[in-house]
């Protein structure tokens, strides 16, 4: 069992663990330098060779997952999502945020409503879930408030897009 005792219930566990880990960063580190050549040689193929077989290599990937058809829209749709993002110049980081911490927010939103009984005053009437719904609610309203705070102080509140 996984826990603080951990270290003094079992040892050679614990041992053998790091023991392996060092192992697999040497081994890692010869691999890398081994197939440097290689890697190498795939950055002269021509884009319009590698592209296709990046999207293949994709497509087999997302079907694989659950072998579901709707797999492979999904990587479709979401593909076209971030080529709208990257033409737009908007940054794919929050993108990927979304995509890998969506599911998990979700959960602990589902979770929360549960235990407060449908209740959305879980995130105000306790200390620590009050404090980040205030320092969220305060980031989304930042956008909006420097503006206005700017203005009501006298000073000048640039153009957008201006340099």
């Amino acid at each position: 069992q996984p826990g603080p005792l951990l270290f003094k219930e079992r040892p050679e566990f614990v041992w053998g663990l790091i023991a392996s880990m060092y192992t697999g960063n040497i081994l890692g580190v010869v691999m890398v330098l081994a197939f440097v050549p290689f890697f190498a040689a795939i950055l002269r193929i021509p884009f319009a060779i590698l592209t296709p077989v990046i999207v293949v290599v994709c497509a087999v990937g997302s079907y694989a997952v659950h072998s579901n058809m709707i797999d492979i829209w999904y990587m479709v749709i979401f593909g076209l999502v971030g080529y709208v993002f990257k033409k737009l110049d908007y940054p794919l980081a929050p993108l990927v945020l979304a995509l890998v911490l969506g599911d998990l927010a979700e959960n602990a939103l589902r979770q929360s409503l549960i235990m407060s009984q449908g209740s959305l005053a879980i995130f105000v009437t306790r200390p620590i879930a009050g404090a980040i719904t205030a320092v969220a609610l305060l980031f989304f309203a930042l956008p909006v408030l420097t503006p206005w705070w700017r203005r009501l102080r006298g000073a000048v509140v640039p153009a957008q897009g201006a340099s």
